[in-house]
């Protein structure tokens, strides 16, 4: 068992290292092409030069950071099959037709255009290269798209059924992943997610130019254009990070409770706008689960289900089954102790249906497979031996949570000011250094902002690979520990390389182009 736990968590360890590192160059790549399409855009219609060596600039830095993108983003993919085998033998059909669409439609849409895009100035007309800088900003959203169609089929599995025959489940229903409430919450949130980190950078990059005094007017064309890139983004951010919640509520109530280190909910639940876990809280007994906390009254419950008195359940709830119905009576649903025992069951009778079907027992089969549907909702619990086991990482996800709605504020603030003085008082913009400093400093913090509303997404969910379908135990390949610890030092000591090479580059590359004259 110790040498099971050891493997679980090195694999897991090395998805997210490898997951985390593709994700800093994710939302800038998908940002920063509207951004550049947008610019070329003007130029276009303007034929002002000053448009085009401001295009040029930006689609440079955004060309540094594509390259970086897809190393990692290769690297994520086969690890599906090297380190998560089980996972995509008993999945493959479902998961990997997402995968497949965004390789062969929207990766290489995105690889024919950004070719036309660099280098196609002088060789097709000012219209063709428009369409195809706008096309492959199209594509990096297209691709966005399947890969979070996939990543949402996790969190919410449908559109699906188990076939006891190939031991496997098979896809029943395209169009029910892709337009699931989770799937489409999920993209607008990250790919609008990635216009607000884009718009940060560029302001950022902009405001060491008027810190130096070099390339004025450049800056400030772009601070404008970047800043209602961004003001659109986080106003549509916190928008669609509503609608998730509400849909987490409904489909990942323990993530939710996580969130908001929520163990006993109640109706008319308050929401945490700050607070210090107690390190100490156990689930199921007395401590206060806060030393420290700020809360907005009946916040969650409006957040959740959009009524002030709705009941939300919390960590102990949820485990022992208990929600409130709207008349206030006290509703005994399925525990999950209830669940593991059900899922135990789900096992046995795959067995009895796999002996059935080698002894060629058609009546044994059927019996076992009606026995199977009865209780395959919770197939996945009966992987588990404890109710523990079912339970996320709470202080983690609370914390990451929190951090990702703090800084998520603080920006919506920072895009209103910028746009303010751009438009109205350039004069303090150009000149007041520690606006530009604080803009500088805005870069770092969006990042970590963005890989904060990652780590709610993932470690919300777990134990779960399929959200109560598939635990991480049972996804992993069978594989030696040392192998997985080998290859996670080696992809950490590479992309911390790529990392390095790209700021190195792109610090380089802004550093030279401020000594030159764009304006």
């Amino acid at each position: 068992m110790n040498d099971l736990t050891s493997l679980v968590d090195w694999s897991r360890a090395q998805f997210a290292l490898t997951a985390m590192y593709h994700w800093l160059f994710v939302p800038l790549t998908l940002g920063l092409s509207v951004i550049v399409a947008i610019m070329e855009s003007i130029y276009y219609k303007t034929r002002n030069p000053h448009w085009l060596a401001t295009t040029k600039f930006w689609m440079t830095v955004f060309g540094i950071n594509f390259a970086m993108g897809v190393a990692t983003g290769i690297i994520l993919e086969f690890e599906f099959g090297t380190n998560w085998s089980n996972y995509s033998w008993f999945v493959g059909d479902i998961f990997g037709a997402p995968l497949a669409i965004e390789g062969l439609l929207a990766f290489f849409m995105e690889a024919t255009f950004i070719a036309v895009m660099f280098f196609g100035w002088k060789k097709v007309s000012p219209r063709f290269h428009l369409a195809a800088t706008w096309l492959t900003a199209i594509g990096a959203s297209l691709s966005a798209l399947w890969i979070l169609v996939a990543n949402s089929w996790m969190q919410y599995p449908v559109g699906m059924e188990f076939d006891p025959h190939q031991m496997r489940n098979v896809m029943n229903d395209f169009w029910a992943l892709v337009l699931s409430p989770v799937a489409i919450n999920k993209f607008l949130h990250s790919v609008l997610s990635g216009w607000t980190l884009a718009g940060v950078f560029v302001i950022g990059v902009s405001a060491w130019f008027l810190l130096k005094k070099r390339n004025t007017a450049m800056s400030i064309r772009s601070i404008k254009v970047a800043g209602w890139v961004g003001l659109i983004g986080i106003l549509a951010t916190l928008a669609t990070g509503d609608g998730s919640a509400k849909v987490v509520s409904e489909v990942q109530p323990m993530k939710l409770a996580a969130m908001e280190g929520l163990y006993k909910g109640s109706r008319g639940q308050s929401i945490v706008a700050a607070g210090i876990l107690n390190p100490d809280k156990k689930v199921g007994d007395n401590q206060d689960p806060f030393l420290f906390e700020i809360s907005i009254p009946y916040g969650l419950s409006v957040l959740a289900e959009g009524d002030p008195d709705a009941f939300i359940p919390g960590v102990e709830d949820i485990i022992n089954g208990i929600s409130i119905s709207p008349q206030g009576d006290t509703i005994n649903n399925i525990s999950y102790a209830e669940r593991i025992e059900r899922g135990k069951a789900a096992h046995e009778a795959l067995r009895r249906f796999d002996i059935a079907k080698s002894e060629g027992d058609e009546s044994a089969m059927l019996l076992a497979h009606s026995d199977l549907k009865k209780d395959f909702d919770y197939f996945g619990y009966g992987y588990f031996d404890s109710v523990d086991e079912a339970i996320p990482n709470i202080p983690m996800t609370f914390y990451a949570f929190h951090i990702m709605v703090i800084l998520g504020g603080y920006f919506l603030l920072f895009y209103i000011i910028v746009l303010l003085l751009v438009y109205k008082k350039q004069n303090i913009l150009k000149g007041n250094k520690w606006l530009h400093l604080l803009a500088i400093i805005s870069i770092p913090l969006v990042w970590i902002c963005s890989e904060a509303g990652w780590v709610v997404a993932e470690v919300g969910r777990q134990p779960w690979v399929i959200e109560g379908l598939m635990p991480a135990r049972a996804a992993i390949s069978n594989i030696p520990t040392s192998s997985v610890i080998v290859t996670f030092t080696l992809f950490a000591i590479i992309f911390t390389g790529l990392l390095v090479a790209e700021i190195s580059i792109m610090l380089k590359y802004i550093s030279r182009k401020s000594k030159e004259t764009i304006d």
